[in-house]
């Protein structure tokens, strides 16, 4: 039986990686978006003639229960904002599939929300929270830091005269496409809960991924690690947003430079 799957967040970074592999399967896609279909040009994902397109606005819940409808089997909800407005967001979703308790829920989270105290993560656990107690049936699967988060980091500090990165630190990047492959099992699979989290294939101090960015991008910097205060450095400092037992990913962040660097 064909499945129809829906899509929040499929024209962001990890949800047009999502979307291209959907598209590949036997599924019809539907993509949740706040402007519908968008224009051709550059930006336009080359899948977007493949999918059906559903305006809604989860933060005002505008259009959200025709896009869920009655047809979807599956949601992926790989939209994404800041504190509150994640949670009101996911929220919003749960109340408009509550007409369908049969729609399998899939959220994806990221490792450590529940031993990072930062508030991005204090959100996103208590969207999981959300999930859980929904009454939907649901899977949720928390992934570590995208490889474009590092790039973001240490490009945004590209004209400093040293690249500032946390002290004894370690990340374990992992490649949206890879988060996405694993998406894809999921949405094939009967809804599992929590199922086991999955990281990227290295684990190393980000001071070392800051010099693999500098060498990339033919920069010549010094690299200052510098102390995170609090219970969020802490929390990074002892690898609580790592997952060293359950990498999956196969991209390293030197594949990740390479594709990206010009």
């Amino acid at each position: 039986m064909t499945q129809r799957i829906l899509v929040t967040g499929g024209t962001g970074t990890l949800g047009r990686d999502l979307v291209e592999r959907l598209v590949a399967t036997d599924a019809v896609v539907r993509v949740l978006s706040r402007r519908g279909e968008p224009a051709a040009g550059a930006d336009a994902p080359t899948w977007a003639g493949s999918v059906e397109w559903a305006r809604g606005d989860l933060s005002t819940g505008e259009g959200i229960a025709g896009a869920v409808g009655g047809d979807v089997d599956v949601v992926v909800h790989c939209a994404t904002t800041q504190g509150k407005k994640d949670v009101d967001a996911t929220r919003t979703l749960i109340e408009a599939l509550s007409t369908w308790p049969d729609t399998h829920l899939i959220y994806i989270s990221i490792v450590g929300v529940d031993r990072v105290p930062f508030f991005y993560y204090n959100a996103k656990l208590e969207a999981e929270r959300l999930i859980e107690t929904s009454g939907l049936p649901f899977t949720i699967l928390r992934a570590t830091q995208f490889h474009a988060l590092l790039h973001t980091l240490f490009s945004a500090q590209r004209w400093s005269p040293v690249v500032c990165v946390p002290s004894r630190t370690e990340f374990q990047p992992i490649d949206t496409s890879d988060v996405a492959a694993r998406l894809v099992e999921l949405t094939a699979a009967p809804a599992a809960g929590r199922v086991a989290d999955i990281g990227g294939p290295e684990v190393r101090s980000v001071s070392d991924l800051a010099r693999s960015y500098l060498a990339a991008t033919g920069r010549r910097r010094a690299v200052l690690p510098v102390r995170i205060p609090g219970g969020t450095g802490a929390g990074y400092r002892s690898g609580g947003h790592n997952t060293p037992e359950n990498t999956y990913g196969t991209v390293t962040f030197e594949d990740f430079l390479a594709a990206h660097t010009p």
